[in-house]
């Protein structure tokens, strides 16, 4: 019957599907090439009497197969990536998007301009304006590549300027690409979104041309703007730029502190605390002790020598002066069942010792004054070195032992 044909139909082509995801799953390309080929042939047999546009399904499949079966070549991909937009009027600008996207993979930048600049002027009834976002990405993308085009004439440009190069056609080719860029690329990031790349391309842009108001501004509105998502990098970039036109303390440790609540672990939190080390004000010594017992929490830092130094320093610095050893307490509070085990091991202690004695002292300062000079990993470290001969090893047992007092009071 027509029902049992449909029904037995539909597992056929769920089972070939299930072939396909297996075969790219192993990297059997030419398997899957097969299977896909085998299941476009069989929906255009059953739905002969019935036009059935190509799915989302088999243009994903098939760009897959493409782009990693060994006998492809670019001009299979073109054609295959031709036939889905003449087809698939209803994706046509993702299929656009990602035909880019393969052609700057492979190099191929005059093309992927040449493509977005057809895709622009693409349109099909009511399917423009439903693909409206789409639209907008085609003509961002096309910005960046004017970017690239500005940035490679304005490196000529720079490269010859000693030399008396003078060639008004490079120039006015470079302005040309600036303005086509800034206007697509401005539009972009005013939609809500994560557009780091294109924003710090504007900037580039902005600044070159000595408009710091304006690129103050845009990166204000990134990293601020309630409407877009939370992105560290929207407060790095803000960060960088301040830092590059000299701006006020308050203004980098303002930028800072955000970052610091969203990316604790941020490699930029090092110059954070240091910055705040050398802050006269009480409060931000204080964040800056927080600061640094934050960064070390994670794993990534364990074994990092600046971060082990920006905290033994403090702590150091805290312990001769006795004062603010609460402050060493309330981050130690939350953390002491769990460091000693985590940073501080007699397994630890060995590995540091044989691949990196600067990491070990600086941990072992640490060591000492939180968990005291019986700790496994300050006794172990301190003994390694005393036995080795090496004088600030020496130093080091007898600050530790002198101010054992103050491990009492801490641990309290």
């Amino acid at each position: 019957s027509s029902h049992e044909y449909k029904l037995n139909f539909k597992k056929s082509k769920e089972m070939c599907l299930s072939y396909i995801q297996d075969a790219m799953l192993q990297k059997q390309w030419k398997k899957a090439a097969e299977f896909l080929t085998f299941y476009m042939e069989s929906l255009e047999k059953d739905f002969a009497r019935e036009y059935l546009s190509p799915s989302e399904m088999i243009w994903r499949i098939g760009t897959e197969i493409l782009c990693h079966h060994s006998h492809s070549s670019m001009k299979e991909f073109n054609s295959f990536t031709e036939q889905m937009k003449s087809l698939g009027v209803k994706r046509y600008l993702k299929v656009c998007l990602e035909h880019t996207f393969h052609l700057l993979c492979n190099g191929l930048i005059d093309e992927a301009y040449q493509n977005l600049s057809l895709s622009e002027s693409w349109r099909s009834g009511d399917q423009t304006g439903i693909q409206d976002k789409e639209m907008k990405l085609i003509k961002a993308y096309r910005g960046l590549l004017d970017y690239y085009n500005w940035s490679k004439q304005k490196n000529i440009l720079l490269e010859h300027g000693q030399d008396g190069f003078e060639d008004l056609s490079v120039e006015q080719e470079m302005h040309g690409s600036f303005r086509k860029a800034a206007v697509d690329l401005k539009e972009i990031i005013k939609i809500p979104g994560v557009w780091d790349l294109f924003v710090k391309c504007y900037v580039d842009l902005l600044e070159f041309y000595g408009d710091h108001n304006e690129a103050r501004q845009v990166l204000n509105e990134y990293a601020y703007n309630s409407k877009f998502p939370t992105n560290p990098n929207a407060h790095v970039y803000l960060y960088q730029f301040l830092k590059r036109h000299g701006e006020s303390k308050k203004s980098l440790v303002s930028a800072l502190k955000i970052l610091h609540d969203v990316v604790p672990s941020h490699e930029l939190m090092i110059d954070f605390n240091i910055m705040l080390q050398k802050s006269k004000k009480r409060k931000r010594r204080r964040l800056g002790l927080e600061v640094i017992f934050a960064v070390l929490d994670y794993a990534g830092w364990k074994e990092n020598v600046k971060a082990w130094s920006c905290l033994a320093r403090q702590l150091k610095q805290i312990v001769i002066s006795e004062k603010h050893l609460d402050w060493i307490k309330q981050e130690w509070n939350s953390r002491k069942d769990w460091w000693p085990a985590f940073h501080f091991s007699r397994y630890s202690a060995k590995r540091n010792w044989q691949e990196n004695a600067c990491l070990s002292y600086e941990k072992a300062l640490v060591a000492g004054i939180l968990l005291g000079k019986d700790c496994r990993y300050f006794k172990y470290v301190s003994h390694q070195g005393c036995k080795a001969q090496v004088k600030r090893f020496r130093i080091l047992k007898k600050f530790v032992n002198k101010h054992n007092p103050v491990y009492l009071r801490i641990s309290g």
